[in-house]
């Protein structure tokens, strides 16, 4: 099993390596997308699609099933099952511990259609959830500047 750095090791690889991620739009049939209002830094309180951070030695089919099941609560859901929206890139001028230096991602972006999501769902990086039309997310001040990019071109 691929385990997690712990904190101090963690602060030294995001202060000197960018870091690879997976980010999922999750639309309804509607064509709304999903939103989390952000718990943690970077991004904190803002509005953000699920996703999260490839582990070491983890491959990224593998690090797909994971964090859709831990952003969304969803098992039997792998990377054939999603369109590849392309690589992104994610600046931020904090990072999960503080200001005192940046966080660089290089993103994945994969847009999920999902019919029905779970009743609940986790809360370790979202506290709330909701559907936001993209409309209504481009022209949100609450919608963070990244989510928003997926949306620009219009997929």
């Amino acid at each position: 099993m691929i385990q997690r750095l712990d904190t101090e090791l963690f602060r030294t690889v995001v202060a000197h390596t960018p870091l690879i991620s997976i980010d999922l739009i999750v639309r309804n049939p509607q064509g709304q997308v999903l939103l989390g209002q952000r718990v943690n830094r970077p991004a904190q309180g803002y509005w953000f699609v699920p996703g999260g951070r490839v582990r070491k030695d983890e491959r990224l089919a593998e690090a797909f099933i994971r964090l859709v099941h831990e952003e969304l609560g969803l098992t039997a859901c792998g990377m054939q099952d999603a369109l590849f929206l392309g690589p992104f890139e994610h600046f931020y001028a904090d990072n999960f511990s503080s200001n005192d230096f940046s966080t660089h991602y290089v993103v994945l972006g994969y847009q999920l259609d999902i019919d029905v999501l779970p009743v609940q769902l986790p809360h370790e990086q979202h506290h709330s959830y909701r559907w936001f039309s993209v409309d209504e997310l481009l022209n949100s001040s609450d919608v963070h500047f990244h989510t928003k990019q997926y949306f620009q071109n219009n997929i």
